[in-house]
């Protein structure tokens, strides 16, 4: 049994379309593309599903969550895909891979530049964090400790201020319990 090649661009109305092999039109145009072709990562019709979805989520969701949302609407789409497409877009700076409880890893979208995370436990939503935020922690390193800070990813898991309202959790940020933090300095 030959391989049907793969689906070719065309564009209508200001569009970018691709036949799929299942023969059903796919409308590809997203922010994640043009951050898939800013990046010069390869663009195939399911690595910009799988883009389009992760970005839409809003949330760090894990490998098989997004296989079973991507699967939705493309289900030529294979797990192998998925994993493969996930690592290339953390490779690109597309997306960030988190650290659920017990080790499982989770994948949320990234816009380019750098940033940092706010992790919400409770609901699961990412914000970003920017660099001015985390500058002052790494001057304070720098300060107290002699250390040069050349590049850090800070990860803060806790709740975010809708979940901490809606429990009731409005305690002062001094006396709140410390909660896990995922930091990791390369040179």
């Amino acid at each position: 049994m030959s391989e049907n090649p793969p689906p070719r661009p065309f564009r209508a109305r200001g569009r970018e379309y691709f036949r799929d092999t299942q023969y059903h039109l796919v409308v590809v145009e997203t922010g994640a593309q043009a951050a898939l072709q800013q990046t010069g990562v390869r663009l195939t019709p399911q690595r910009l599903a799988i883009a389009a979805v992760l970005a839409q989520t809003g949330k760090e969701t894990s490998a098989q969550e997004l296989y079973e949302r991507v699967r939705k609407k493309h289900a030529y789409i294979g797990r192998a895909t998925v994993f493969r497409s996930l690592d290339t877009l953390v490779t690109a700076g597309l997306a960030q891979r988190l650290e659920r409880p017990g080790h499982v890893s989770a994948y949320v979208w990234c816009e380019p530049g750098h940033h940092h995370h706010l992790i919400c436990t409770t609901c699961r939503t990412v914000e970003d964090l920017d660099e001015e935020a985390v500058a002052p922690l790494a001057e304070t390193i720098a300060r107290q400790r002699g250390f040069r800070v050349d590049h850090a990813t800070l990860d803060f898991y806790g709740e975010c201020r809708t979940c901490s309202s809606r429990h009731g959790r409005s305690r002062p940020a001094a006396r709140r319990a410390m909660t896990p933090l995922s930091t990791r300095a390369r040179m």
